[in-house]
């Protein structure tokens, strides 16, 4: 016979055990008896409605602690209905009204469908907690709640947002606060529980579109634990940075008969399978320890918990696009999400659908450039032995010379600098590119509606010596004939000289290819500050107060407004993508080659856009206020203050208002904020030294090397 010290060790080690749940039937018949759906029931629990399907058919079982609470429920409600009693009938779930998909007979021109009908925007909310032990928090920052507008139905193919960051125990964090449990301890596992059992992606942008493709971030912890070195270490740029052929991971997946794009297995992955039907087979994988998130456009982003990478990503994800690689990557996307470059159309001869170009796009095959809009490395430029120059159409990089400085403008005790807010984006709006192949033409009509590139001879037009020259990037008087895009032609009439082209390649289709991309980056934009406290409704005083503070106010919203304006540097940037590699040779092609979005053109009529907004600027304040600039760096000009504020020294009417014209304070694309402030004397002693008081005075710290 046992002993009772025998009976009392095997009765602790049975309380020593984990929680034991009732059968799945059983689990399923509580929840039914209690009124309360499966979705009600994930919500919360922080997990998945599919996951709650997995617990009531025995598939799978929680972990702790959602193990606990999960238990605690069901404890309450076995003691509330015991076997036997009848259900409850449960209230009427809310009726999810899909958003209705056009059908090809619907269109109406190649102008974007109204942001209602064209953005989606993920994650439903969560329900409230049941009773018992909540679940773990799921974000590491406490803050105010921030009053949202109303969002648009969730597609109820995507109940779980854009994306989720995977850490080491197996837990998904993802939008709104929600942790799936993900049991992959593979990769191939990984894609294939995103793609079956997350709830995880994103509805496209435009009717014609594609769905994005689900994100999934990794953790150091978790790339260790699908078998992933933590660091991804070489010799070559980070960019090109991937796991060898016959690592193990890229084997697993080969053998799961899934692919890899040329890319490789990087920062940023591609696992796919070809589309079956309509439906594609993608993820998206991100590893944070490998870098993929740069620091530059996502300042302390890779050091946050993960429910905190989850929400700066999400809310990036639902205002801009879900990310596919750098920032930039990510800009040259959202043209094309914005814009598809086919749509559904009737073949006259059989009446059957099929793909076809979409009017107001750039279609689907790359176009060369004119031999002055490409790269003295490009095919077109080398075959053919082109001589003739290029298009300078840079941003500004100009510093006054000291010897034009008065004795007035010396003694005033302080330089300000001032920054438009996304200067290249406030010149992508309604600006009109050329969508088709460029003609050549000799002598023509200068046209300012027409873009393209003029050979003209601006050398000429004679300007201040105390402001930058509009036609070159170093502000230096043009010295003979040389190309230019047609916005900065039109400023030279505008300014009322002659313009006389030689030669020009023109564009006969145009359209205003990036007005969708500047309308949903400007939303975001705006949105984003509007949440870190600054709105347009401050004053000028508040405004400067509100930008002094905004980014203490919520660092990981900080971060999203940084990735935002990165994805429109970047974005404008990739336009013009230049070869990467030691190996490469002049005249060879390079794989941005291959993309309809490589077109140095439209790249160029942006920015020729964005200096000439900045010159009339310029010349408006001289002209209003008798004020001249030491320098200019892109979006940053520095002028002569004698107080440490714009306030000082901008332009207002006795009203009080801003005077239209000149430099505005304010949070939208376009206006001015404070970029800094320095000592004239520290000023002066950059411009004798010929750098850039622009691109210090945010820091104070001159450095020798001006390069980019």
């Amino acid at each position: 016979m046992a002993s009772e010290e025998e009976l009392f060790a095997n009765i602790d080690a049975l309380l020593a055990e984990e929680p034991q749940l009732p059968p799945p039937a059983e689990r399923a018949r509580l929840r039914e008896a209690a009124g309360i759906t499966q979705a009600r029931l994930a919500a919360a629990l922080k997990t998945s409605t599919q996951t709650v399907k997995n617990y009531e058919n025995g598939r799978s079982e929680p972990k702790s602690p959602r193990l606990e609470a999960y238990q605690r429920l069901l404890n309450g409600w076995a003691a509330k209905y015991p076997v036997g009693t009848s259900a409850v009938a449960p209230a009427p779930a809310p009726i999810s009204t899909p958003v209705p998909q056009p059908t090809p007979e619907t269109f109406t021109g190649p102008t974007t469908a109204p942001a209602s009908e064209e953005t989606a925007v993920p994650a439903t909310p969560a329900a409230p907690a049941a009773p018992g032990r909540p679940a773990r928090p799921v974000t590491s920052s406490r803050r105010p709640a921030v009053k949202k507008a109303a969002r648009p139905a969730a597609d109820p193919r995507f109940p779980h947002g854009p994306l989720a960051v995977l850490d080491g125990d197996g837990s998904a964090y993802g939008v709104d606060g929600i942790v799936l449990d993900c049991p992959a301890t593979t990769v191939p596992q990984l894609v294939e529980w995103t793609l079956k059992e997350s709830g995880i992606g994103a509805s496209k942008l435009h009717r014609y579109g594609k769905d994005s493709d689900p994100l999934i971030v990794l953790t150091a912890s978790a790339a260790v634990k699908l078998g992933l070195p933590e660091r991804l270490e070489g010799h070559e740029q980070r960019r090109s940075l991937r796991l060898p052929e016959d690592h193990p991971v890229v084997k697993q997946v080969a053998k799961a008969k899934w692919q890899l794009t040329q890319r490789g297995f990087g920062p940023w992955a591609r696992v796919y399978r070809k589309a079956q039907g309509r439906d594609r087979q993608c993820v998206q994988l991100a590893i944070l320890s490998w870098d993929a998130l740069d620091e530059r456009s996502w300042p302390g982003v890779s050091e946050m918990e993960p429910a905190d990478i989850a929400r700066v990503l999400g809310v990036y994800a639902t205002r801009v696009i879900t990310p596919r690689g750098s920032t930039a990557v990510s800009g040259l996307e959202l043209m094309t999400a914005l814009r598809p470059p086919t749509k559904a159309v009737q073949d006259p001869a059989t009446g059957n659908w099929v793909s076809g170009y979409n009017p107001g796009s750039l279609g689907t095959e790359p176009m060369d450039p004119a031999p002055p809009e490409a790269t003295p490395e490009h095919p077109v430029v080398v075959n053919s032995g082109w001589t003739g120059g290029f298009l300078d159409e840079e941003a500004y990089q100009w510093v006054r010379d000291v010897d034009t400085l008065s004795d007035e403008e010396c003694t005033l005790p302080f330089v300000v600098g001032l920054d438009l807010n996304t200067a290249f984006l406030a010149a992508a709006a309604r600006l009109v590119v050329g969508l088709s192949a460029p003609d050549h033409f000799h002598a023509p009509t200068f046209n300012p509606k027409i873009p393209g590139s003029w050979l003209a001879d601006l050398s000429h037009i004679e300007i201040d010596a105390r402001l930058p020259s509009p036609f070159t990037p170093t502000g230096e008087r043009p010295t003979g004939p040389a190309w230019y895009q047609t916005h900065t032609l039109a400023y030279a009439q505008e300014l009322g000289h002659d313009v006389h082209p030689i030669e020009a390649y023109l564009r006969r289709e145009t359209g205003a290819y990036l007005d969708p991309w500047h309308d949903r980056l400007k939303t975001a934009y705006v949105d984003t500050l509007a949440d870190l406290g600054v709105t347009k409704d401050l004053t000028d005083v508040e405004f400067l107060a509100a930008m002094e503070r905004h980014k203490q106010n919520d660092p990981a919203l900080a971060a999203v407004l940084s990735a935002i304006k990165a994805t429109v540097k970047g974005g404008v940037g990739k336009l013009r993508e230049r070869p990467q590699g030691r190996n490469y040779k002049e005249g060879e092609t390079w794989p941005a080659l291959s993309r309809p979005t490589w077109r140095p053109d439209i790249r160029a009529a942006v920015i020729s856009k964005a200096r000439v907004n900045m010159h009339r600027k310029l010349n408006n304040m001289a002209r209003m206020t008798g004020l001249f600039p030491l320098a200019v760096l892109s979006d940053c000009v520095v002028y002569p203050s004698p107080g440490e504020s714009p306030l000082d020294f901008l332009p207002y009417a006795a009203s009080g208002k801003p005077q239209p014209g000149a430099f505005r304070l304010g949070p939208t694309p376009g206006l001015a904020k404070l970029e800094g402030v320095q000592s004239m004397l520290w000023a002066v002693d950059l411009m004798e030294k010929d750098l850039n008081p622009a691109r210090h005075i945010k820091g104070g710290d001159a450095v020798l090397d001006e390069g980019e």
